[in-house]
């Protein structure tokens, strides 16, 4: 081991782990398939946190962290364990949370995704939109769109991300990863430089801020394929949170670019497995069309619900219908699909009366 902390790092990987929670006071805790369980009774001292967290972290981002309470930053292992590290104060003290990120990148077919999602990488131009909650495995499923592409067609690629999380070796494509704020101060300075370094395709890791989504837009209008991520779950939300990013008096003008940009949704959530160990993904699927645009520019997304609905002939899909998919297949228990499902009505019939009482109590 090069470092005390691997120490966790390789339990977390023995257990099949996808985080590593420490935080002064409390034991060191992991979490598998979705459930946080600690690792040992002791609770993690100021010291032994320090003797954890400072060898890994690059000094400057150390100093940084010391100063403001904050840091990111990716740390290998070894070559089959990289790590996406984020630091953080808080009452009790120090406290840091590692995300793994798997080096090798599966396909989208051993995700077991939607086979439709291939046609966005097969777009020459315009947005589209990977979205969900934090670790639902949005960078997962972009990384295999990603490989796709890289895979068989000859594209130039600009991935721009905070950190680096899944690493492309060049194949047909040729891949160029750009870290903020390592390689490039912000999102946004990323975006703005790649409409002068010859891209097809630029992915950004996270659209936080009104300037990063401008640019993003400005982007997709002017010829790239552009690929960002949102915590939204479905495809109403998406557009709407996109749209409400901009100050009131530019909003209009934000629709119609929208309209004349985007191609698409993809909305993701993990849910936790009954018939196996592990997680598996459901997605709501929106294609970009006229009526699509002409929803958007109006301002009415209520009515995207029924482009879906016509939609299933294209590939559509609601993220409820997914859920219920999985239900009906026993794969996901009655009370996870509940729990997921943005319409939760379809689902309560299917609750053991105990929770179906609970559910009632709850108004749903």
């Amino acid at each position: 081991m090069k470092n005390k902390i691997d120490e966790f790092f390789q339990a977390l990987v023995d257990q099949g782990g996808s985080d590593l929670h420490l935080s002064e006071g409390e034991p060191p805790k992991v979490r598998v398939h979705g459930d946080v369980t600690a690792i040992r009774e002791a609770p993690l001292t100021h010291e032994e946190m320090v003797e954890l967290m400072e060898p890994i972290c690059p000094p400057k981002l150390w100093k940084e962290f010391c100063d403001i309470g904050d840091a990111d930053f990716a740390y290998e292992m070894d070559a089959k364990s990289r790590f996406r590290c984020n630091y953080m104060k808080q009452q009790r003290g120090y406290c840091c949370v590692f995300r793994l990120i798997p080096t090798k990148i599966l396909t989208l077919e051993q995700l077991n995704v939607p086979e439709q999602i291939k046609r966005f990488g097969e777009m020459r131009s315009g947005l589209v939109l990977v979205t969900g909650p934090t670790g639902s495995g949005k960078s997962t499923t972009l990384a295999a769109l990603i490989d796709y592409i890289n895979t068989n067609f000859a594209r130039h690629i600009i991935t721009v991300e905070e950190p680096i999380e899944f690493v492309h070796p060049s194949k047909k494509s040729i891949i160029t990863q750009r870290e903020v704020p390592n390689n490039c101060p912000t999102f946004a300075d990323g975006l703005r430089a790649s409409l002068r370094e010859d891209a097809d395709i630029v992915l950004v890791g996270e659209m936080r801020d009104l300037e990063t989504i401008s640019l993003a837009l400005t982007a997709a209008e002017t010829g790239l394929l552009v690929f960002g991520t949102l915590h939204t779950n479905n495809a109403r939300k998406t557009v709407d949170r996109i749209i409400d990013v901009f100050p009131a008096e530019q909003q209009a003008q934000a629709r119609t670019m929208l309209a004349g940009s985007l191609r698409g949704v993809v909305a993701q959530l993990l849910m936790k497995r009954c018939d196996k160990p592990g997680r598996v993904a459901v997605n709501e699927i929106l294609f970009a069309t006229p009526a699509v645009s002409a929803i958007i520019r109006e301002g009415a997304t209520q009515k995207l619900a029924d482009v879906i609905i016509g939609g299933k002939g294209m590939g559509m899909q609601f993220m409820d219908d997914a859920i219920w998919q999985k239900l009906q297949q026993g794969i996901v228990t009655p009370e996870e699909a509940y729990m997921k499902a943005i319409d939760k009505a379809r689902f309560k019939n299917f609750l053991p009366k105990e929770l179906e009482t609970m559910a009632n109590a709850g108004g749903a």
